[in-house]
């Protein structure tokens, strides 16, 4: 099972072009291949919840901070992509890395969505997820299990992006 996860995340990044999938460098990373730990995550856009709130669902997770260029480049096609066909058929969520949530809020008033949005100032989510690096975004299974990490600001809702979101999560066009 392992040898078919590797040959199909192999032709994935093929697929995908010259992205930079980000690779284990925090602490208590969770890799390509894992199940996520179950951890609260406090709301900043409406109610916290524990991340397993999220599961029997497909999950994009976007890993953001307000001073972050990239990421305010690419929030608006992430909002795009959530409110898309293919986006109706997985949960997307924000998970902002600033230190004040007043500096947070400011971002989500400049880039509002319709996605909920969490604050990590704790850095538990950052270090789990592995974000040295921003913008970082994640495609989950249902089961919680990560099937890929792209790091830098990509248009979400392109032609190439959903194809490659859809062939990860395995669902229909």
């Amino acid at each position: 099972m392992k040898t078919m996860y590797s040959l199909i995340c192999a032709l994935l990044l093929g697929l995908a072009g010259p992205a930079p999938w980000a690779a284990a460098k925090t602490p208590g990373e969770v890799e390509v291949g894992s199940v996520l730990r179950d951890v609260p995550m406090q709301g900043l856009s409406g109610p916290s919840h524990l991340l397993s709130h999220y599961r029997g669902k497909a999950l994009l997770i976007n890993v953001w901070a307000s001073w972050c260029g990239p990421c305010q480049q690419e929030m608006p096609s992430l909002e795009r992509l959530a409110r898309s066909k293919l986006g109706q058929q997985f949960a997307v969520i924000g998970i902002s890395t600033d230190d004040y949530r007043e500096a947070a809020q400011g971002f989500l008033k400049r880039y509002p969505t319709s996605f909920s949005h969490y604050i990590d100032s704790q850095l538990v989510l950052e270090n789990m997820l592995g974000a040295n690096r921003l913008p970082l975004t994640l495609l989950v299974d249902a089961q919680g299990r990560v099937l890929a990490k792209h790091v830098g600001a990509k248009e979400w809702d392109s032609l190439q992006a959903q194809t490659l979101i859809a062939q990860t999560l395995r669902l229909k066009r």
